[in-house]
Order: structure tokens, then C-alpha cells, then sequence
């Protein structure tokens, strides 16, 4: 009998302080379980690891992949810190060995470089499947590290908030260098998610806000600083059930993000599309210089504010609920 093991990952949408996160400012994300990562391992009578992940036309062996490569790079990992472990533990048989055959099939409905989480999302999802798969089991609090690291090797400096997210599957409040923090939702209230369909790389946008901040620390300072206000406020709104009040922060954390050099015409079309709709308020959404942008609407304004976003030039919507 052929084992089989699967596990599945949320994207991700940042509601409030993104790029501001990077430098020690509070930020609010919460899990979009309308698009995730799946991922399936059977045991293989082929030898070698095999992967097959159609949505990016990758059917390869592991070892024919650079060692970077962002699957790969999950792989190796994975195998080298399941090495390292000692049976007495429980967590695998420890030691050296042969490491197994199987084919291991990628699938993810989550836009790539759009600000969903795509890359840490197939990472959690890749590293929770493989711990079960080959019996290294994983605290939550170890996958997050674990898909940290991923997330260095291939965006720079990331804020972290992609890949605790996602590993939690709960919206979060996060601070760089601080304990996990949920919060509560006091009522819930919907989203709309427009998407650019133009792919925007985290890594180049946080380099480049970087170096604005190296050519005059205290002016970025004082912007980061208001970044984070505007992220404390909206959690405390959050909590207390009047999400209404949520718009006008979302106006104002798009504006310094445009100050930032993070947005773009495509996204200024689209947050100003959604306004006119009716949204609340609306701003980008993660790296920015393309992917996602959302609005706070009304339940009942979804589909108007929805078609208003495709109008504008949106190449897909996703209505979500935030509880």
C-alpha cells in the first residue's frame, strides 16, 4: 500500500502597515482561505524525489534543481534538519540514511508575487506534508521559524509576517522581533481583494524602500512611525467591533505608501475605482508596485465594488470575510 500524505495553506492579506514592519512597526495581516496552497506525497517506485508543480510547468527531479530554488530549497532543508534529529526524540529515525522515493505533486491557487503569501503559503504546506510524510513532527511555532528562513534565502529582509500568518492560519498583530500575537475580531466585516495581475517581486520593492531610508533616516523614520499608528489604531477598531472606522485609516496608510514609491498607477486605478464604488476606504496590499490592493465595503456592496474593480482594469476579485 502506497502512503499518502496532504496538507493544504492559506494565502494572506496585510490589512495595515506593510513595509513599515520591516522597521520595527506594527502590522495587521489576516489568513484568505479563498485561495491556497495544496500539496500530496505518495511513496514512489521511482528512485529519487520527484516534483511535479503543473501551476509553474515544474516536473523535476530534486537533485536537477539548483539548491536554491524556492521548492527545492524547502526539500534539502527539510532533509538535513530531519537528519540531525536522534530517535530517543521521537522525531524520525535520526542519523544518516537513504532518503526516501516519492513524488510529491504542488498545486496553489494563490496568485505568485500579488501579496497573497504564494511562496510561504507552498512553503508551510510543503514543510507540514514532508514532516507527517516521513514522521518529523512540527510545532507551529517551528514551522514558522523554519518557513522564515525560506522566506530569507529568497526575499532579503522580509518581515516575517508572510510566513507567521500563514503558519497560524489566524489574523495576527505582528512586530519584527516580538512574541506572536492574535487579536480578536469584534464583528466581522468584508474585503474586497483587487488584483493587478501585474507580478510584483517583494524583494525589489523592500530594497528600494531601504535605500530612501538609508539616504535620510529621519524623515522615513517619522513615516514608519506614522505607518504604525495608523496599524495600532486599526487593531484597536478591529477589537472593538467598529470596522467601519477602518476606511479612513485604509486611506491614510495607502498615501504614505505612496509616498513610499511602493505604489503604481494600477494600483492608485484600482484603490480610487473601489472609493467610488462605494468602499469605505482602500488601499495597496503588500509589496505593492503591482499585486493586490483592497477595499472595506459594505456586504451588501460587495458585487458593485467588486465589478467596479474588474472595470477598472482588475484582473480578478476575491470577496472575503474578516472573523
Amino acid at each position: 500500500m502506497i502512503s499518502r500524505s496532504t496538507s493544504s495553506a492559506p494565502g494572506k492579506v496585510i490589512l495595515f502597515g506593510e513595509h513599515a514592519v520591516v522597521y520595527g512597526r506594527p502590522a495587521l495581516a489576516v489568513p484568505v482561505t479563498q485561495v491556497h496552497a495544496d500539496v500530496e506525497i505518495l511513496d514512489s517506485n521511482s528512485t529519487g524525489i520527484w516534483i511535479h508543480a503543473p501551476d509553474i510547468n515544474l516536473h523535476s527531479e530534486l537533485n536537477a534543481l539548483p539548491s536554491d530554488h524556492p521548492i527545492a530549497s524547502v526539500i534539502h532543508n527539510f532533509l538535513f534538519l530531519s537528519r540531525q534529529s536522534v530517535s530517543p526524540l521521537g522525531r524520525g529515525a535520526g542519523g544518516e540514511g537513504k532518503f526516501p522515493n516519492l513524488n510529491i505533486k504542488i498545486s496553489s491557487s494563490i496568485p505568485v508575487a500579488s501579496g497573497l503569501g504564494s511562496g510561504a503559503a507552498v512553503t508551510v504546506a510543503l514543510l507540514r506534508a514532508l514532516s507527517s510524510h516521513l514522521n518529523y513532527p512540527m510545532t507551529d511555532e517551528e514551522v514558522n521559524a523554519f518557513a522564515y528562513d525560506i522566506e530569507k534565502i529568497h526575499h532579503g529582509t522580509p518581515s516575517g509576517i508572510d510566513n507567521t500568518v500563514i503558519a497560524y492560519a489566524k489574523p495576527v498583530y505582528f512586530i519584527k522581533g516580538r512574541l506572536i500575537e492574535t487579536f480578536k475580531v469584534g464583528a466581522p466585516f468584508t474585503i474586497v481583494i483587487g488584483d493587478t495581475g501585474i507580478s510584483a517581486p517583494t524583494k525589489k520593492s523592500v530594497a528600494d524602500v531601504r535605500k530612501l531610508w538609508e539616504a535620510d533616516k529621519a524623515k522615513w523614520e517619522s513615516v514608519f512611525d506614522e505607518a504604525g499608528d495608523i496599524a495600532k489604531q486599526a487593531k484597536e477598531k478591529i477589537e472593538t467591533g467598529d470596522w467601519r472606522l477602518l476606511g479612513g485609516l485604509m486611506d491614510q496608510n495607502h498615501a504614505l505608501l505612496q509616498e513610499m514609491t511602493v505604489s503604481s498607477p494600477e494600483l492608485d486605478r484600482l484603490v480610487e475605482a473601489a472609493r467610488k464604488a462605494g468602499a469605505s476606504g482602500a488601499k495597496l496590499s503588500g509589496g505593492g508596485r503591482g499585486g493586490n490592493m483592497i477595499a472595506l465595503i459594505e456586504r451588501e456592496n460587495a458585487d458593485d465594488v467588486s465589478s467596479a474593480l474588474i472595470s477598472a482594469g482588475a484582473k480578478n476579485t476575491i470577496i472575503t470575510q474578516v472573523s
